[in-house]
């Protein structure tokens, strides 16, 4: 049987990664992951990147830090929607069967991280040109 990548988490991009974290923790009823949640002393923090989990665990929300974001304009496309979708893997043999598998469905590759070892990934377009992820990790 064939294994197919599962939706890890939709990620959302944002200047103010924290506050948008805290609106979607607070709005969808969901917990920080351990290790992201707000420095206990009230500090700034620059983590850069926060995953939301539901009561169960399951990752629901990532949140990246950029530093400059055009809000979208929708419904007009002067300015397009913002987010991508990770897709998790179990292996890294599965991680360049699924690139593979892409690619010949029209997808390219953006960008190789795979010379990381504690999240090997790459970052590829769809054929409409959205990135998406795919890594391995646990979904």
């Amino acid at each position: 049987m064939d294994t197919y990548p599962r939706r890890m988490h939709t990620a959302l991009d944002a200047v103010d990664w924290r506050g948008l974290a805290e609106f979607y923790r607070v709005l969808l009823g969901l917990r920080y992951r351990a290790g992201d949640e707000p420095p206990a002393d009230g500090s700034v923090d620059d983590a850069g990147w926060l995953v939301l989990v539901d009561e169960e665990g399951n990752r629901q929300l990532a949140i990246n830090a950029v530093h400059e974001l055009t809000p979208a304009t929708w419904p007009s496309d002067d300015v397009p929607k913002q987010m991508h979708l990770d897709y998790a893997v179990p292996s890294v043999d599965e991680l360049h069967r699924h690139r593979r598998r892409a690619e010949e469905l029209g997808a390219r590759l953006l960008y190789d991280r795979t010379g990381d070892e504690g999240e090997p990934l790459f970052v590829l377009a769809d054929p409409a040109g959205h990135p998406f992820c795919l890594l391995v990790g646990e979904p």
